[in-house]
């Protein structure tokens, strides 16, 4: 079974400053997110001692600070997460997540189409490969 990979929201924050820059100390991710969440470095620390634990982010040392650098690509955190939401609210079914999304967001005709292509695009990947 595949390692799932279930964020909260500052952990997304966290890993998406850590995307963007390759690498960073608890310092350097404060200063990116103090202004938006006044959170503690202390607590940053925390956080990321605990993603380091589950495998989500590494360390290494350089000149006695911990620089953090995640493990994880954000489409493979997107890929788990979607997975695991799609099987917990829509029992696995693809198609129902899909209609939802559709029903309850305001979708432009533009995305519309942009929707339709994907599809064709998939149907075109999936009718070479069978």
């Amino acid at each position: 079974m595949p390692t799932t990979h279930q964020l909260t929201d500052l952990q997304l924050a966290i890993l998406r400053h850590l995307w963007e820059k390759g690498e960073a100390t608890v310092a350097d991710i404060w200063g990116a997110l103090f202004e938006e969440r006044g959170l503690a470095q202390s607590t940053l620390a925390t956080v990321l001692s605990r993603l380091e634990k589950r495998g989500v982010v590494t360390h290494r040392t350089q000149a006695r600070q911990f620089v953090y650098r995640a493990l994880i690509t954000e489409a493979e955190a997107r890929h788990s997460m979607v997975s695991e939401l799609t099987e917990r609210l829509f029992e696995g079914d693809v198609p129902a997540l899909v209609s939802h999304l559709i029903a309850e967001q305001e979708v432009s005709p533009g995305d519309l189409n942009k929707i339709r292509a994907m599809l064709d695009q998939a149907a075109t990947r999936r009718g070479r490969s069978a």
